[in-house]
């Protein structure tokens, strides 16, 4: 019996050894090698999403790409599990992998696109010498498949030194993450590092990202006949105009903040006085108390009228929230760049002024989770036909998060 629990043990021993071995032996350049190998296999599945309709409340074809991500984490050793995304259609998808270590990562990405059904069919997968083409192809099916292929090469590495490893997949970010934006924040908070996987349009990591609200500017006046009584009443749509004007330096450009006034509505004959006129706008920021300053401004700027008798009222809705500059951040984006930096290439931590979900993710003031973003697939012409990912970019990228996940693991 002790020759056997000796055995047994060393057994153990050795198992555990080699475990590491990769780890205590990480190579940038073997490593890259490896993702060149994986760059093949991502394709076939980049274009198994892209030929497959998912737009923002398309719930047959999310569905179907739903069970296809579900299916692909199971077969990597994930525990699974998919929750509706109400008000949204369909699942939020989330998978687990659970490591020996103690370092903890969440990996996630929108598989809704921006398209209307029957895109797919008319534009399918392509790829020509430079690059893949498609509805969805970089932002953000691109990401998914970056996500699935990440993994697989950590499979295939037998590399198990983190703690766990999370991923999710939500169906609304387009319109705004309304049915996943409090699981993104719940399992954020669980995690050491967060990684978003939205495609940079060159070799770059993001720091920063904007947040999104919006601001309205509602008019109520008075109707009358606008050829035989125009002076009986209030004309709203002439209020709104005023009101645009002294609303329009509402922006801060030192603190990176716009406001753009960019829908308006009012009348309903050309011969009514209209009696009501409204405006909304798109505000991005990335400074957290713009939005209060914002609403404050507003709100002063409207008492002032051109018109008697109307009433005007200027309101702030707050949407996606900015993924700040901070510290935590900023160090996650310099181990990316020396990652980078050992395979030969250089990458540049920028901020955006899109608004992501990474934004849901972060926690102001605090160092955990730390939060990146862009570490998709380099791409550009996003939301439009021309839309396209580049495919020198897929290994390098594949690396980049198999390299992150190892070194912060504690892997060196």
């Amino acid at each position: 019996m002790l020759v056997r629990r000796t055995a047994l043990a060393a057994s153990v021993w050795v198992a555990l050894l080699g475990s590491h071995a990769f780890a205590a032996e990480f190579s940038a350049d073997a490593l890259l090698k490896k993702a060149e190998a994986e760059q093949k296999p991502y394709l076939a599945t980049l274009k198994q999403l892209v030929d497959i309709d998912t737009g923002t409340g398309q719930a047959a074809g999310l569905k179907t790409v739903s069970a296809v991500l579900v299916e692909r984490l199971k077969a990597l050793g994930a525990s699974v599990q998919t929750t509706p995304a109400t008000p949204s259609a369909g699942d939020n998808i989330v998978g687990t992998i659970k490591g020996n270590g103690s370092k903890s990562f969440l990996l996630m990405i929108h598989y809704d696109t921006v398209f209307g059904p029957g895109t797919a069919a008319r534009r399918p997968f392509r790829v020509d010498s430079e690059h893949a083409y498609g509805p969805g192809v970089a932002d953000a099916k691109g990401g998914v498949a970056m996500v699935l292929h990440t993994l697989k090469l950590l499979q295939d590495q037998t590399f198990k030194d983190f703690g766990s490893i999370t991923v999710l997949f939500n169906p609304d970010e387009e319109t705004g993450s309304a049915g996943s934006k409090k699981l993104i924040a719940e399992l954020a908070a669980q995690n050491d590092y967060v990684f978003s996987f939205e495609p940079p349009d060159k070799h770059a990591v993001t720091v920063a990202t904007n947040g999104i609200n919006g601001v309205f500017v509602d008019v109520k006046g008075k109707s009358s006949h606008a050829g035989s009584a125009p002076e009986a009443g209030r004309n709203a749509a002439m209020e709104l105009a005023h009101q645009l004007v002294q609303l329009k330096d509402l922006g801060d450009p030192a603190k990176g903040t716009t406001v753009n006034w960019t829908l308006i509505k009012g009348g309903e004959k050309r011969n009514i006085i209209p009696s009501s006129a409204a405006a909304e706008g798109d505000m991005r920021y990335s400074d957290l108390s713009e939005s209060d300053r914002v609403l404050a401004d507003g709100q002063r700027i409207v008492q002032s009228r051109l018109i008697d008798g109307t009433e005007v009222t200027f309101r702030l809705d707050k949407g996606r929230p900015p993924l700040v500059k901070n510290p935590a951040t900023e160090n996650l984006a310099k181990t990316a760049q020396t990652l980078y930096g050992k395979i030969g290439r250089n990458l540049e931590p920028i901020a955006m002024r899109f608004g992501t979900d990474a934004g849901y993710a972060y926690v102001p003031d605090s160092q955990k989770p730390a939060v990146l973003e862009t570490m998709g697939v380099v791409g550009a012409g996003l939301h439009a036909d021309d839309e396209y990912a580049d495919l020198s970019s897929i290994a390098p990228r594949l690396y980049l998060t198999a390299a992150m996940i190892i070194e912060l693991s504690g892997g060196q």
